[in-house]
C-alpha cells in the first residue's frame, strides 16, 4: 500500500511505503538504499517448469523470489474439489490474483458464496475456496510461493505423483 505518491518531475515518480522507498523512472524500477537490489526475471509461460500434471490438469509454475508465478490448465469437467480433501475445511488455503485467458471457472468460499470468472477477468481469491470448470481454462495466476507450494504438493499427493 503507498502512503505517499509524489511527483518531482514529468519522468520520475517517487512512492514511499511502509516499508521501504522505491523510485520509477521511465518504466524501470530502481531500489533505494534501504532495499536490496531488485532484478527483472523474464520467462515464456509455455517454458516454465510442469509442476503438476494429470488428467489434463497443468500448472506450470516458478518461484521468484517470495511470488509463485503459474500458468493453470483445467480441461472441461475438471473439478478440484476432491483434490482439497485433507486441507483445512477442505480447501484451498493459498490466496491468488490472476487474470483468466481462456474459458471460464467456477469458485466456491468458505461462507458458500459463489461466482464465476470468465475470459478477459482479474480476480482475486482469498484463501478458503474450491474451483471447477465447465469448459477449458487457462489462466496466470500470481500467489505467495511458500502457500502454494503446499498446495501443488498435496494435489501431487493426492494423484500419487
Amino acid at each position: 500500500m503507498f502512503h505517499e505518491i509524489s511527483t518531482n518531475s514529468p519522468r520520475r515518480l517517487q512512492a514511499r511505503s511502509a516499508c521501504a522507498r522505491t523510485n520509477v523512472i521511465d518504466g524501470g524500477i530502481v531500489p533505494s538504499a534501504n532495499i536490496q537490489e531488485e532484478t527483472t526475471v523474464k520467462q515464456k509461460l509455455t517454458s516454465m517448469p510442469k509442476r503438476l500434471e494429470a488428467g489434463g490438469v497443468c500448472i506450470q509454475a516458478n518461484d521468484w523470489g517470495e511470488l509463485n508465478v503459474a500458468r493453470i490448465r483445467f480441461p472441461k469437467g475438471a473439478d478440484a474439489t476432491p483434490l482439497l480433501e485433507g486441507l483445512p475445511q477442505g480447501l484451498c488455503q493459498c490466496p491468488h490474483w490472476g487474470t483468466v485467458l481462456k474459458g471460464s471457472i467456477h469458485v466456491r468460499y468458505a461462507d458458500g458464496s459463489e461466482e464465476t470468472v470468465h475470459a478477459g477477468d482479474a480476480y482475486y481469491w482469498p484463501p478458503g475456496h474450491t474451483v471447477w470448470v465447465d469448459e477449458d481454462y487457462e489462466a496466470v495466476e500470481f500467489s505467495p510461493s511458500g502457500p502454494m507450494c503446499e498446495v501443488i504438493d498435496h494435489l501431487n499427493s493426492k494423484l500419487g505423483n
